[in-house]
């Protein structure tokens, strides 16, 4: 022991004295009042020299070495106590956050499905009864089923892990895809799709399915947002090792409040939209170790902006 080394000083330095706080520091930061009882044990097993040694020549000096011990004890007491105390109260608070989540999530379900249900009791009562129109309550029942159907499947394919088969893919192959699928809902809208894409090749590591699925969810976006004989511009260029997409309108735009809860599950002011359509695709671009950003005002459309690497997320080459 180092307290045996200095026998024959008249007084052990009192940095032996301080350096017993550092066990103490460290067993209750990583151990809380667990560690603190420990460390301070074994801590007090090592003072014990101090008590004993040539160096407690007195009662006064034995009385310092006690209230040395005695305070040492009760701070760590009361700090691993504290750490406890606060690490459980962290513990409840993100608890309580993920039920009010779930909660939050719950409700929005339901409201989202309650619609839908209304519209086929009340036509299938209708039908019960002989009253109406046969064909278009059937009709209206198909069509709530199907709204129903899309928001369950929207909800599961958000609760999942997105599972990605990354490979090698053309982008132009992609875009020109997502183009030609939108294409029919922008003739009914008026709107005309433009594509801005190099004419070199641009071959990124992705997972085809879901990156159509991402940008097909953007474009429609931007058709329903724009006025009949507006553009809507999807664009992609080079960026260094960075593939940089962009989907543009000149639409209504979005205000504060809905910028700021674009990504938020469930939220939407549409009134047929199930909330997740931005949150799926921020999920899929981030799968992709990519980055998302939007770029909106009123009046004056929005711009959104996607940044993809061209190696894959696990580091190989695209």
């Amino acid at each position: 022991s180092m307290h045996f080394w200095l026998s024959d000083a008249e007084s052990p330095p009192i940095v032996l004295e301080e350096i017993y706080y550092i066990p103490l520091f460290l067993g209750i930061l990583r151990f809380g009042l667990k560690g603190a009882l420990w460390s301070y044990g074994i801590v007090s097993l090592a003072y014990a020299p101090f008590f004993f040694g040539i160096w407690t020549t007195s009662s006064l000096a034995f009385l310092d070495r006690f209230l040395h011990l005695l305070f040492s004890g009760i701070f760590a007491f009361l700090a691993g106590f504290l750490i406890d105390r606060e690490r459980q109260q962290r513990r409840q608070s993100e608890k309580d956050r993920y039920l009010a989540g779930i909660g939050q999530m719950a409700t929005m379900i339901v409201h989202d499905l309650k619609n839908p249900l209304i519209t086929i009791l009340a036509f299938s009562k209708r039908i019960q009864e002989g009253k109406g129109n046969l064909d278009k309550a059937v009709h209206a029942i198909w069509d709530s089923a199907q709204n129903m159907q899309k928001i369950v499947e929207s909800t599961l394919d958000f609760a999942r892990p997105i599972q990605l088969d990354i490979k090698e893919e053309e982008l132009k192959g992609i875009i020109d895809n997502v183009v030609q699928t939108c294409k029919t809902k922008a003739e009914e809208s008026g709107v005309n799709l433009c594509v801005q894409v190099p004419t070199v090749s641009m071959k990124i590591a992705t997972d085809p399915h879901h990156m159509e699925r991402a940008l097909m969810n953007l474009l429609a976006n931007s058709i329903e947002a724009s006025r009949a004989g507006q553009d809507v511009v999807i664009s992609a260029e080079n960026k260094g090792s960075t593939c940089v997409i962009r989907v543009k309108d000149k639409g209504v735009g979005m205000d504060k409040d809905i910028l700021e809860n674009i990504f938020v599950p469930f939220y939407t002011k549409k009134k047929k939209g199930t909330g997740l359509g931005m949150p799926i695709v921020k999920k899929i671009v981030e799968g992709h170790s990519g980055k998302i950003s939007i770029d909106s005002r009123i009046g004056h459309g929005t711009e959104v902006i996607l940044e993809l690497p061209y190696h894959s997320p696990s580091g190989g080459k695209s």
